[in-house]
């Protein structure tokens, strides 16, 4: 399980920063604490400045950021990154409970078709946290689900994404779903409609997802980061034949796990570019609420005479 896993590298690496402070730095407890904060913070920021970076070097054409957006943006994803990876994801059950969707008369009442959300690559369904209540507040129905094992090959995920899809609608009355995906998440999203076919769903909107892969799949773990590599075997298979299901691509130009962020695009997919967002803060924003919000809203029939 993704939070045990999290919960217990954090606490090693805290120990760790902690031995290192009294052994070799012969500081008080108090001391050793604040470094070892200190330690996981500065960690993470390093990472954070590492992908963009990478992102950089690999950049495609997108609206130029003065220095104070940049500088807003970085530190938002840096704030992404630690909100999810310390302090939400390895205590996953503090924040997130039980998905709270309707049954019996309460869902025949409801016209929307719940929403089904997919998180991605090393992540939970705990990613959703912040963006859940968001939709909620809005009136959806909102469920989850977390992919595991959390490197396995992204095939391994569909049979369970077929079964959380079966168990909502069973238990909501519904139809059909909308499906939203998160980086790795759309892919997922995107193999299951190629092989089980889109009867039981209603709309795909993906936020983040390397559709043509990513430069950063070559240093990730596991048979998911292999076939997110640009140009795979895996990408081209799922590309053809393209899903005809309507579907909305929300991404950021400035995104640092993508790269070239070019390939956040899907050829016949309705588009929408948000500035000056990381890939994390894509979960926290505003902005990506209320485009997402839009994207569920709009009838399938009426977008496709709108492309």
């Amino acid at each position: 399980m993704l939070a045990r896993a999290l919960c217990l590298s954090l606490l090693l690496e805290v120990a760790l920063y902690v031995a290192i402070a009294t052994q070799l730095g012969d500081a008080s407890p108090a001391t050793a604490a604040v470094a070892a904060v200190a330690g996981v913070l500065a960690l993470r920021a390093l990472l954070v400045a590492t992908s963009y970076a990478f992102a950089l070097a690999w950049h495609s054409p997108a609206p130029r950021l003065g220095m104070v957006r940049a500088l807003r943006m970085v530190l938002a994803e840096y704030a992404a990154f630690v909100l999810s990876f310390v302090l939400i994801f390895p205590v996953e059950r503090w924040w997130m409970g039980a998905d709270r969707l309707p049954a019996g008369t309460a869902a025949a009442g409801r016209r929307r078709d719940p929403v089904l959300l997919v998180h991605g690559y090393g992540c939970s369904r705990a990613a959703w946290w912040w963006l859940r209540r968001r939709l909620e507040a809005a009136g959806w129905s909102v469920a989850t689900i977390s992919l595991e094992p959390v490197y396995a090959s992204i095939e391994h995920y569909v049979v369970p994404l077929a079964r959380r899809i079966d168990a909502v609608l069973a238990q909501t009355g519904a139809e059909r779903l909308l499906l939203v995906g998160h980086s790795m998440g759309g892919l997922v999203a995107r193999r299951y409609l190629q092989r089980c076919g889109s009867a039981r769903v209603a709309k795909l909107v993906t936020l983040g997802t390397p559709h043509q892969g990513s430069q950063l799949a070559y240093i990730g773990a596991g048979d998911n980061a292999r076939q997110m590599r640009p140009h795979g075997d895996w990408l081209r298979a799922l590309a053809n034949p393209a899903s005809l299901l309507d579907t909305v691509v929300i991404y950021s130009p400035h995104d640092n796990f993508v790269m070239p962020q070019a390939n956040l695009e899907l050829p016949g997919a309705t588009h929408r570019a948000i500035d000056g967002l990381g890939h994390l803060a894509m979960l926290y924003s505003p902005r990506v609420a209320s485009t997402l919000l839009a994207a569920l809203a709009v009838d399938p029939a009426a977008a496709g005479s709108q492309r």
